[in-house]
């Protein structure tokens, strides 16, 4: 009998939740939930805290995983799925093998899925979550729109195509985040925003471009690619931990830009943001002198690229198993 009565709530939820769809034409709104799973965002919310609470550095790491989620097919949760008969998981992609957090996102699917079966996405799990390890980390705030659907698929063939790596220059930078539908402001501050708390990066994914840029560019401090070069020789030690921000690595603020400055970008295509370029370099310079300009142009960044290729209304799935299709 109980179990007839979850079943038959679940199934409520859900029908709910697909009329409001429906009425909506698909749209999104920061109201979406209101009805059909009004707790939603607080479930959420205490999830990312009880994880960066545990390990600091998993707000960044959330972060990390909503933006390698959108740039990829758009914002659909694919990355979440794992292999499969029919599937092949983005997770094993080469730009994706230090990618971290998935098991906070299935925490946090759990108890959504008790408290309104069938009815949050896993699309906006991950939206919600990079906001709120932004806020809890001391940076700003902002809505967010919700009403994503979850894919059916995933796109590990596009992920080396989509994923702009370590050894970019800034002009293909800007053309990847351009054929995202970002602007060069939006290049500057989100590719720093991902970097500015406690971002330890393995560096096997990245130690061959790590050792380019710290042996042989000319546009990095000498004194820091020295002490680089310790912790990265020539040879081995690529499984070791590097702070993408040595300064402030716990705290969201725009020391990152500062570090520009000094000529102490920890990979090639951070220095490249302040190396040559006067519309880049004047930005970077900007958000030095006035971090409330870096954290409206970084809010404004993180809404557009949350909003990349979705799936809305009859489009897509809300999965029960934030790692498979129903």
């Amino acid at each position: 009998m109980a179990s007839n009565k979850i079943l038959c709530l679940s199934l409520l939820l859900a029908a709910a939740a697909a009329t409001l769809a429906a009425a909506t034409g698909g749209k999104l709104s920061p109201a979406y939930y209101s009805t059909t799973c009004p707790k939603a965002l607080a479930i959420v919310q205490a999830g990312v805290v009880a994880a960066i609470q545990k390990e600091t550095r998993i707000g960044a790491s959330l972060l990390r995983l909503h933006f390698h989620d959108c740039f990829v097919n758009g914002c659909e949760a694919s990355i979440l799925l794992d292999e499969t008969a029919s599937i092949a998981t983005e997770k094993t992609a080469v730009p994706n093998q230090s990618v971290r957090g998935y098991d906070v996102i299935d925490d946090i699917k759990a108890e959504l899925e008790e408290a309104c079966p069938g009815v949050v996405s896993c699309a906006d799990i991950l939206t919600l979550a990079a906001r709120d390890s932004v806020v809890y980390l001391g940076g700003p705030s902002w809505e967010v729109d919700l009403g994503r659907k979850d894919s059916l698929t995933a796109g590990r063939a596009a992920v080396n195509t989509s994923i702009p790596p370590p050894t970019f220059n800034l002009t293909a930078l800007a053309a990847s985040f351009s054929s995202q539908g970002l602007s060069f402001r939006d290049l500057i501050s989100l590719s720093g925003s991902g970097r500015l708390f406690n971002n330890l990066v393995e560096l096997r994914p990245f130690a061959e471009s790590l050792r380019g840029h710290i042996y042989n560019d000319s546009d990095i401090d000498p004194s820091f690619a020295e002490s680089l070069q310790q912790i990265c020789p020539r040879s081995g030690s690529d499984g070791v931990l590097a702070p993408l921000d040595l300064k402030t690595p716990t705290h969201f603020d725009n020391c990152y830009y500062r570090n520009l400055l000094r000529k102490q970008g920890l990979l090639h295509s951070d220095q490249e943001l302040f190396s040559g370029n006067s519309e880049a370099n004047s930005i970077v310079r900007t958000y030095v002198n006035q971090p409330s300009v870096f954290f409206k142009d970084f809010v404004q960044g993180m809404i557009k690229m949350g909003n990349i290729k979705l799936l809305t209304g009859s489009q897509g799935e809300v999965r029960t198993d934030c790692r498979k299709v129903n």
